[in-house]
């Protein structure tokens, strides 16, 4: 039995199910989307990049006597949702979910690994690492866009989509794991007074049971989302794309 304190398995949870979600949808995309025999590679490669992290995430919850399936199960239903609700109908749309729907769910998991272990934290940031998914897709949708601008406003309507379910998934997760909320108000008090409070020598996060004002921490939440939406903002400039409201 894990010592670990709640929130942090629940965090290395739902990013192990990410991750491996994330492997299967890339695998069938690349299979099924892709345009030629170069762009099926290299989505392959995206795919095989997640689930290497998938088994980096697994073993840190293994490393700490969790099962990973049942870290993974909470998260099932909302993570298969969101798959569902955006799944792409060509592969313009299968790249730009890759890199701006993935991303937005990597700024939820990297901000509530804020405040865990530094040997945690290091893992979830590993895993989360976007720099061969970057050159990647922002190299195939800017050349799209080039050849075809009237392109722009259909894949930002898509993103803009994506991002307003990530959300809307991430508000459920929060409040049906109070111990994950935790981190997430933890990593939005912080920010408000101007800087992450997470130290080196072990995990912030209350051991002992979430807050009693759900409310405020819903608030909380609320507010630190709307700063992810700056990210996304950024991400949909790299890619040529023009950020919605």
């Amino acid at each position: 039995m894990s010592d670990s304190p709640a929130g942090v398995v629940d965090l290395l949870g739902v990013l192990a199910y990410a991750e491996l979600t994330a492997f299967l949808r890339l695998a069938e995309d690349a299979a099924t989307l892709a345009p030629t025999l170069t762009d099926r590679a290299e989505l392959s490669d995206l795919a095989a990049t997640e689930y290497a992290n998938f088994r980096l995430v697994r073993d840190r919850l293994s490393a700490l006597g969790v099962d990973p399936e049942e870290a993974m199960a909470p998260f099932v239903a909302s993570l298969d949702d969101w798959h569902a609700q955006t799944r792409p109908r060509d592969w313009l749309e299968a790249l730009v979910k890759a890199y701006v729907g993935t991303g937005i769910a990597g700024d939820f998991y990297r901000e509530a690994a804020r405040h865990v272990d530094q040997e945690t934290r290091a893992i979830v940031n590993e895993a989360l690492a976007e720099e061969v998914r970057s050159q990647f897709v922002v190299e195939r949708v800017r050349a799209a866009l080039a050849d075809n601008p009237k392109l722009g406003g259909k894949l930002a309507l898509w993103a803009r989509r994506m991002v307003g379910e990530a959300l809307s998934q991430g508000h459920r997760v929060a409040a049906a794991r109070p111990h994950l909320a935790l981190l997430l108000v933890s990593a939005a008090s912080a920010e408000a007074n101007g800087g992450s409070s997470a130290k080196d020598d072990g995990p912030s996060t209350p051991t002992g049971g979430p807050s009693a004002d759900s409310g405020t921490d819903l608030v909380e939440i609320g507010r630190l989302f709307a700063r992810l939406t700056e990210e996304h903002g950024r991400r949909m400039s790299a890619l040529g794309l023009v950020p919605g409201p």
